[in-house]
């Protein structure tokens, strides 16, 4: 089980000069002591980091935005994919400035509403990185307590598949990969659904940076636990004949608590990242799906005569990994013991 850890809070007073002291006074200066676990030693330190709380509140300001985008849409009155033709001039740029029924004012060339693009494109963003970060921890951690633990053939392959799934370029999966699902669910014609290549490439994404992002937590995960099975609560545990899967679940599981959730905390703003660069790149998301590295796609060829149309976006997704971030880096501090704050 997770080591217990004492923690003494100590009252700021001096013990009292006086030996007539009544009894009342020396119970109020009591020493307070509490057991605390390493992790809950850690979440009462990262409640006291400004840095962490401020980083967790703008992240949690975008899943809201992203949970609520349709009541957002509808408090300006638009929706992500009408057309607003009549906005547009003649070369596509728009006629209007953002104004109180269009608040970041409207897309160049189509004329949808960018306010609700941009509430709505914070959802493929989080959702992508939210389930391949969930896919992976599992997966990883899974793999990792088994590899780590049973040693032996099954180390050998495990380690083996890991150096394997690390030497793969993924880039070139994330290009092959949707072809291949498109022609087993879509098909080959031209005339597929718009929608229908837009899932398709939304679950395609999900997959490929799954496949890639399990084995480097794999590895981490593995070498903790070659470490942890030496120690003497395993040996006493196997000697005392508890079985494998409460060793592995009840015993070394919570000992991994800290690598894990540091893991996951520098995984999320990192999967982000890449989806908003895949997408950029046109091998991650396609229309009609809003997104966020769509809108930056498309605002390259206007960002001098519609500026917003770019930095809002830009400016979403930098606000968010670098929240993303630092909260990662307090996370790394506040569960590692030779660090005092």
């Amino acid at each position: 089980m997770e080591p217990m850890i004492e923690e003494a809070e100590l009252s700021r007073a001096g013990a009292p000069t006086d030996p007539m002291a009544s009894p009342k006074a020396d119970q109020e200066k009591k020493v307070d002591t509490r057991r605390k676990s390493p992790t809950q030693i850690a979440f009462a330190r990262l409640r006291k980091d400004r840095v962490a709380v401020i980083c967790a509140s703008i992240f949690g300001f975008f899943v809201l935005i992203a949970i609520f985008a349709p009541l957002l849409a509808k408090l300006e009155g638009q929706d992500p994919t009408t057309l607003h033709q009549d906005l547009i001039d003649q070369y596509g740029y728009p006629t209007i400035p953002p104004n109180g029924e269009h608040w970041f004012g409207v897309e160049p060339r189509l004329g949808r509403d960018l306010f609700a693009r941009f509430v709505y494109g914070a959802r493929p963003s989080l959702i992508v990185a939210g389930t391949v970060t969930i896919l992976t921890t599992i997966i990883g951690v899974t793999i990792g307590l088994l590899a780590g633990f049973v040693g032996g053939w099954l180390d050998r392959i495990v380690s083996w598949v890991i150096d394997f799934v690390l030497s793969l370029p993924y880039l070139l999966f994330a290009i092959a990969v949707p072809a291949v699902l498109l022609t087993i669910f879509v098909g080959t014609s031209e005339n597929a659904a718009a929608q229908d290549v837009a899932n398709a490439r939304f679950f395609s994404l999900i997959i490929v940076l799954s496949f890639f992002g399990w084995a480097s937590l794999a590895r981490l995960i593995r070498g903790e636990v070659l470490s942890l099975r030496e120690r003497e609560f395993i040996s006493a545990a196997k000697v005392l004949g508890v079985p494998t899967r409460k060793i592995l679940f009840k015993e070394l599981l919570p000992n991994l608590v800290a690598p894990i959730v540091i893991s996951v905390s520098m995984a999320l703003p990192s999967y982000i990242v890449v989806e908003a660069g895949l997408t950029y790149l046109g091998v991650g998301l396609t229309e009609p799906t809003p997104s966020w590295g769509l809108t930056i796609a498309a605002a390259q060829n206007y960002y001098r005569a519609d500026p917003l149309y770019l930095w809002i976006p830009v400016l979403a997704i930098t606000i968010l990994v670098l929240s993303l971030s630092l909260l990662g880096d307090s996370i790394r501090d506040a569960f590692d013991p030779r660090t005092r704050r």
